[in-house]
C-alpha cells in the first residue's frame, strides 16, 4: 500500500498511466521505448474491470477517481490507456474537472484522438474500420473525432467483446482466437468492402494482430494504438515544455492494482513479457 501520499503541486513527477485492467499495457510498453529516460505509475482498476459493459457515468466516476489518485501520487500528466475510458471520461475531465482543480495546470490525455489524428493523415482510401469493445462502439467517439478531421471518411465499427477474453485467458494464439477473429473481421468487412485502415480499438487487441492480418486483405492497414499515442505524446512533451520539465526522469515504473497483486503480476506477463511486482492499493475518494 502506498502509505504517504504526495502533494498534487510538485516540481516533477511520474507520468501516470491508467487502464481499467491489464491492456494499457501495452501502451505503456510504447512509452517505454519512446521515452526510456522517463519514470512512469501504471494504475490499473482490476477490481472493477471490465469498463466496457458499464454506463458512461460510471465509467466517468471511475477514471475520475483514479485519475485524482495519480494526481495525489505526484503525477502532473495522467494518459487514459483506455479507450473506453477516453470516449466516456476523458472530455468531461478535461473540460469541467481540470480547470476546478487545485492544479489545473495538470493534464489528462487519452487514445482517441491521436489515434484519429494519424488515420486522417495516413489513410489512404478514407475508408476506416474500427474493432473495439461495446461501449467504445457505442459512445462513436471514434467516429466523430475522426470526422471532425476528415468528414469525407467513411467509418465503420464493429464491437468485437470476446476478444479481450481471448487475450486475458491466454488463448491469443489458438485456433479458437483465429476462428473468433476471422468471423468479427467479415462481419465488418461486409458493412464496407472497401476498407483502408483498420484501427484496433481496444489496448487488448494487438495481442491478436497475427490472427487480424491472417483475416483481412493484405492491403488494410492495421493499427495497433501504442507506438501512435507514444509519438503523439513525444511530440506533445515537445511543444509543452513546461510540462515536460514537470517530468520525472529516473526511468522508473511502478505498478498499482486494485486487484490482487499476485492475479496482476501473472496476467501482466501476457502482455509485457517480462516479470511485473504490482503493489495492490485502494482507490480513495479525495479530489487533489
Amino acid at each position: 500500500m502506498i502509505s504517504k501520499a504526495t502533494s498534487s503541486v510538485s516540481l516533477q513527477g511520474p507520468i501516470g498511466v491508467f487502464d481499467s485492467g491489464f491492456g494499457g499495457l501495452t501502451v505503456l510498453n510504447s512509452l517505454q521505448n519512446h521515452l526510456p529516460q522517463c519514470s512512469f505509475i501504471y494504475l490499473g482498476d482490476n477490481a472493477r474491470a471490465p469498463y466496457g459493459v458499464r454506463d458512461f457515468n460510471t465509467v466517468y466516476r471511475f477514471t475520475l477517481q483514479a485519475v485524482n489518485n495519480l494526481f495525489r501520487m505526484g503525477c502532473p500528466l495522467v494518459i487514459l490507456a483506455c479507450n473506453t475510458a477516453s470516449a466516456k471520461a476523458l472530455r468531461t475531465i478535461q473540460q469541467n474537472n481540470l480547470p476546478a482543480s487545485a492544479d489545473p495546470s495538470r493534464r489528462v490525455l487519452g487514445v482517441i484522438r491521436p489515434t484519429a489524428e494519424f488515420v486522417a493523415e495516413h489513410s489512404n482510401g478514407g475508408h476506416i474500420g474500427i474493432v473495439a469493445t461495446s461501449g467504445t462502439v457505442a459512445s462513436n467517439s471514434y467516429n466523430l473525432e475522426i470526422r471532425k478531421l476528415a468528414p469525407e471518411f467513411t467509418v465503420s465499427s464493429m464491437a468485437c467483446p470476446r476478444w479481450v477474453d481471448l487475450v486475458e485467458q491466454g488463448q491469443a494464439s489458438t485456433p479458437l482466437a483465429n476462428k473468433i477473429v476471422m468471423d468479427d473481421c467479415a462481419r465488418l468487412l461486409e458493412m464496407d468492402h472497401e476498407i483502408d485502415t483498420l484501427i484496433l480499438g481496444c489496448t487488448h487487441y494487438p495481442l491478436l494482430i497475427d490472427s487480424v492480418r491472417r483475416a483481412v486483405p493484405q492491403h488494410i492497414n492495421i493499427l495497433a494504438q501504442g507506438d501512435i499515442v507514444a509519438k503523439s505524446l513525444v511530440n506533445y512533451l515537445q511543444r509543452h515544455p513546461e510540462m515536460d520539465c514537470r517530468i520525472s526522469r529516473g526511468a522508473n515504473t511502478t505498478y498499482l492494482t486494485t486487484a490482487q497483486a499476485s492475479h496482476f503480476n501473472n496476467h501482466a506477463a501476457i502482455f509485457t513479457g517480462k516479470h511485473i511486482n504490482a503493489t495492490q492499493i485502494t482507490l480513495s475518494n479525495n479530489e487533489y
